[in-house]
């Protein structure tokens, strides 16, 4: 997994005006194709103080913060607790990976209960997830013919088909990709340049690849060990998280 992560995210993280339970990297950075010139995506989960949920003038469920720093782009994402449980109790990859990733900026006790509860949520319905992003990035890449998309669409059908197989969320293109040997030469073009050319034939097999790809997602949802929706002490678990972290916020402010 790559390293390549400013020393100065968690400062940038902590401009938030809530405490934030954890702030991890997503993005190219997470999936191992990062560029000289990529983005620094921040995502994490804040918790609101009870007065700004049971009133009538509500805190931001969603905090979303942009700028420049260092010469780095930076886009600043982090969800109320609340509405970052809802998603993890659907089939939504994206919270899933946020929560998992290993690129941690900032932690805390909660975020280790979180990660704990995180096998119990994980179901086949996932698959759903990567099969319409992929799609989404598949088009994209038609559209504009480069190499973030085609890395993008390669990335969430590998990430799909491992977590289908195995239960286990992997998002390094890096190791996803080992067995493609056109692969590397994907990643070393996209860090050299974000918006670089094509290595000489890999075009040609990306898009013979994309639809075996697919297929074998929707193989391996169709055969899943996995179970069809999330078990009910992992819900209950979280609920209880839920519960107990906006109860103590009205503790702390009496």
């Amino acid at each position: 997994m790559t390293t390549e992560v400013p020393e100065w995210a968690a400062d940038a993280a902590r401009q938030l005006p809530y405490p934030l339970i954890f702030c991890t990297v997503s993005g190219a950075h997470l999936y191992g194709f990062a560029s000289v010139d990529s983005d620094l995506d921040l995502r994490g989960a804040h918790v609101l103080p009870a007065a700004e949920v049971v009133g009538l003038r509500t805190g931001p469920d969603t905090l979303q913060r942009g700028g420049v720093r260092d010469g780095v782009e930076l886009d600043v994402v982090s969800h109320d607790l609340l509405k970052f449980a809802k998603l993890l109790t659907s089939r939504n990859g994206y919270v899933l990976e946020q929560l998992l990733s290993p690129l941690v900026v900032l932690t805390s006790p909660l975020h280790a209960e979180l990660v704990a509860l995180a096998p119990g949520l994980i179901t086949r319905n996932h698959a759903y997830h990567y099969l319409g992003f992929s799609h989404s990035q598949e088009k994209l890449y038609a559209k504009n013919g480069e190499l973030k998309p085609a890395l993008y669409t390669l990335r969430v059908l590998l990430t799909g088909i491992h977590l289908m197989r195995t239960g286990r969320l992997e998002t390094d293109l890096r190791i996803l990709g080992a067995g493609i040997d056109y692969v590397p030469d994907l990643i070393t073009a996209k860090r050299e340049a974000e918006h670089g050319p094509f290595p000489p034939g890999a075009a040609d097999r990306l898009t013979a690849d994309i639809p075996r790809l697919r297929a074998e997602l929707e193989a391996a949802r169709d055969s899943s060990p996995l179970p069809g929706k999330p078990s009910w002490e992992a819900v209950d678990a979280l609920h209880d998280l839920v519960v107990r972290t906006r109860l103590a916020t009205q503790e702390k402010s009496a």
